[in-house]
């Protein structure tokens, strides 16, 4: 049964009640996905984090207790997003270790080589296409600097049938590894895990020289 549209439009841009509760559900449904994916990061003490589309933000805690010394940054599209995920580290925050600021991935508002590692949790069916974004991350990532990213892909014929696919774009994991090739990373073929066709896929990635 495919979900109603005005869900899917709050899950890529909340708004209002609504996108609060949205919010509330999603911090629960997504937050193995978040765990999985801030695993695979291998995030250091001093290392500066980035996370793509943080949404509700319960991951920038999460992020900020492996970088004691680091600083995390969450950036999410929505002002309501944005208002919830600061107020769910409103700590980390005053002390100076989390900062979450309005903005989407097309333009990321930070300088080169700002990051260490970078995370995208869920994130990449609401980009217009793949290319801006991933070289946006790239960009603000170092070189050797890592990137989990999870997603569920079109071969995903559950995930495909539940979204409406005028707001969700499932690509195909070919696609994926492409437009991450194009974009200046090396995908670790031995940390990739999932299976396509039956749920979420965690890729991780290195950014190596120059943004392509």
């Amino acid at each position: 049964m495919r979900r109603p549209h005005i869900i899917a439009e709050q899950a890529r841009h909340a708004k209002g009640l609504l996108g609060w509760i949205i919010a509330s559900i999603m911090a629960r449904e997504t937050w193995a996905a978040n765990r999985r994916a801030i695993e695979a990061l291998g995030v250091g003490e001093q290392d500066h984090v980035l996370d793509v589309g943080c949404g509700h933000g319960r991951s920038l805690a999460a992020l900020a207790a492996r970088a004691p010394k680091g600083r995390v940054v969450g950036i999410d599209p929505s002002d309501l997003m944005v208002d919830i995920a600061r107020k769910r580290s409103r700590r980390q925050v005053k002390a100076g270790r989390v900062k979450v600021v309005v903005g989407g991935a097309d333009r990321l508002p930070f300088a080169d080589g700002a990051f260490d590692r970078a995370l995208c949790v869920h994130v990449v069916y609401f980009w217009p296409d793949l290319g801006g974004p991933l070289k946006e991350i790239a960009r603000v990532l170092k070189p050797g600097g890592r990137l989990a990213l999870l997603f569920r892909t079109s071969a995903d014929e559950a995930a495909v049938q539940a979204f409406p696919l005028d707001v969700y774009r499932f690509p195909a994991l070919k696609d994926m590894t492409a437009a991450l090739a194009a974009a200046g990373f090396s995908v670790d073929a031995e940390a990739t895990i999932g299976d396509p066709r039956a749920g979420p896929v965690l890729l991780v990635a290195q950014r190596l020289g120059a943004p392509g």
